[in-house]
């Protein structure tokens, strides 16, 4: 993924930071994999050449334009792979850069005038490429959606390399922190940003939430300073959350607009939650969970069946109900869903417009609002109540599955693969804590016998401990034991082989 960083106007000093230790000794063997000259020397491997040399090099050019300099003249981009690609080569980065510049029109192939660039590598995930806004023929480039053509380049060596597929342009894309946001959650022993922290605070409470004053009353709940914009009339027209104590370097607090969290947390999308909503359905505790799963196997058959608009209100509504079973999950697999919801939320957004007014959109928001209701109920038995729900919701992913790529929406498609792994897992664990928790053996209290504190000698054949296995050991089990077992107990070493 290419992300350009704000121009400068100190070549020599980014080169000395990108070959330097960094700023916490996170730069590991820097060394150039490419430049616009095969025949420039790097200075990590070169006693002749040092960084400053090299700035040098680089800014000549700029120097050299007639007339007055442009201000910002230094282009600076990193590409970056997912934590779970593999490890590209110097050489594969190499390939990369020298694309990014000929889409970029910093440096076309073939064109020996175009500007000078550098790509520098000091890890395993990342190259930094530096380069001049300034040909050598004189002229300025033409820098003209430069990013936009990177990405491009970029979803070809996603396939080539058989990288993490993303993808770019289609509005769906979440608001990523930026470097200062990360290196601020560092400073402070955060495990994430204020904004990744704030948006899902802001999107569990949309997903509940049943009209304005229910959706402020959740964040204010959830420890958030809210911000209303409101409009000459009274209306509230938007919103802006922050996190306590995390103020600029003016003392002020910092403050995100849900737009700028997500492109479906503003407040206009954020109300068409409960647009088209009846009535909040009043459910038993007992049967929260199960009533739930009958409504999410029920929206399962009917997602898309009514056209493109309504699929896209079907799985808008499908990601809320996992990012409410995620709040109100048991603490052994809250982690999981959690997971499977920041999966699913690229899904959760499809391309175009969307419907409120579908039948299974109707049924996921239902459930969503009967989850809600179990927080009061959340005890020891909810493992097992919500094993059928998981099964459910893994039915209702796959579905949503399907009709991406019935429309061809294949981000959203991969990111519906993942999530149901990721549920498929969280309903493995909870099967095995359900079993695990009927399984209890407990030994029989037997009534103290006056001989009991003599040991009688055991006949020839004859296992003192069988009696006290009979007790200890659940049927089902002892009958596997008997079977086989307890042949290897009468072999010598029997113990060892029961133990293996």
């Amino acid at each position: 993924m290419p992300k350009k960083a704000r121009e400068g106007d100190d070549t020599a000093g980014l080169l000395r930071y990108l070959y330097g230790p960094g700023k916490r000794d996170e730069h590991v063997d820097a060394r150039m994999v490419a430049a616009w000259d095969p025949y420039v020397d790097d200075p990590a491997g070169s006693p002749d050449r040092t960084v400053s040399d090299l700035g040098l090099l680089l800014d000549a050019p700029v120097y050299a334009l007639p007339g007055r300099k442009p201000p910002k003249h230094v282009y600076h981009v990193a590409v970056r792979n997912a934590p779970e690609d593999r490890i590209l080569t110097d050489g594969e980065w190499a390939e990369v850069a020298r694309e990014m510049m000929h889409a970029s029109g910093v440096a076309a192939h073939g064109d020996d005038q175009g500007c000078r660039w550098v790509a520098v590598r000091h890890a395993d995930d990342h190259v930094h490429i530096v380069a001049t806004r300034a040909r050598q023929d004189g002229r300025q480039p033409k820098l003209r959606q430069d990013i936009v053509k990177m990405h491009a380049a970029a979803r070809v060596f996603e396939e080539r390399f058989g990288l993490r597929r993303l993808a770019h342009g289609d509005g769906t894309a979440r608001k990523w922190p930026k470097t200062g946001e990360t290196e601020k959650a560092q400073r402070r022993g955060l495990r994430e940003t204020a904004r990744d922290t704030l948006q899902r605070a802001v999107r569990e409470a949309a997903a509940a939430a049943a009209d304005d004053a229910d959706f402020f009353a959740r964040l204010g709940a959830a420890g958030v300073r809210v911000q209303q914009r409101i409009a000459p009339d009274g209306n509230v027209i938007g919103y802006s959350v922050a996190m306590p104590g995390d103020r600029d370097g003016g003392q002020r607090p910092v403050w995100f607009s849900g737009s700028g969290l997500a492109p479906d947390l503003s407040l206009p999308r954020v109300r068409e939650r409960w647009q088209q909503a009846g009535p909040v359905p009043v459910v038993a505790p007992a049967e929260l969970w199960r009533v739930a799963e009958e409504k999410v196997r029920a929206a399962a058959g009917q997602l898309g069946v009514e056209g493109v608009h309504q699929g896209a209100g079907d799985v808008a509504a499908l990601g809320d109900l996992i990012v409410v079973a995620a709040a109100v999950s048991p603490r052994l697999v809250r982690d999981q869903l959690r997971q499977a919801a920041w999966e699913f939320e690229r899904a959760s957004r499809a391309p175009g417009g969307r419907a409120l007014e579908g039948r299974a959109r109707r049924l996921y928001r239902e459930s969503a609002q009967v989850l809600s209701q179990s927080v009061a109920v959340v005890g020891r038995s909810d493992a097992t109540a919500e094993l059928g729900f998981l099964l459910a919701l893994v039915m209702a992913v796959e579905a949503s599955r399907c009709w991406h790529e019935a429309q061809e929406y294949r981000v959203q498609a991969e990111a519906s693969i993942r999530t149901g792994r990721l549920l498929r897992e969280a309903a493995e664990v909870t099967a095995g804590a359900s079993a695990a928790r009927v399984y209890r053996p407990r030994t029989k209290r037997v009534a103290v016998r006056p001989d009991a504190g003599q040991r009688k000698a055991a006949a020839p054949g004859e296992h003192p401990m069988a009696g006290v296995v009979q007790q200890v050991v659940p049927e089902h089990v002892r009958t596997l034991l008997e079977d086989e077992a307890w042949p290897a107990l009468r072999a010598p070493g029997g113990n060892r082989a029961v133990r293996r």
